[in-house]
């Protein structure tokens, strides 16, 4: 490993220059979440039509049983990602808008 390497072998992003790294004006969750080109809509993910993931099934089971509502199982993440949006607001579990 040289000198110009950290631990993972990948180069330093100041090695050999002496200088302290520039600080960066960028801030995370300073944008709404509608200005954040990372959010897609759920029926534009490319793992959408996958199976519900284990979390995802328990906090969505936890939300249901707190609205009071029953959802199918068989659903996909990007179903369950709705589901979670929705319910959320339902229960007053979501961000504040």
């Amino acid at each position: 490993m040289s000198d110009q390497q950290n631990k993972q072998g990948v180069p330093d992003q100041d090695a050999g220059s002496g200088a302290a790294p520039e600080a960066s004006d960028e801030v995370l969750g300073a944008t709404a979440p509608a200005d954040d080109p990372a959010v897609k809509d759920p029926s534009e993910w490319v793992t959408g039509d996958e199976p519900i993931t284990a979390p995802q099934r328990s906090y969505l089971d936890t939300l249901a049983r707190e609205a009071g509502e029953t959802i199918p199982a068989d659903i996909t993440k990007a179903e369950a990602s709705e589901h979670v949006e929705r319910l959320q607001q339902k229960t007053g579990r979501g961000p504040s808008s």
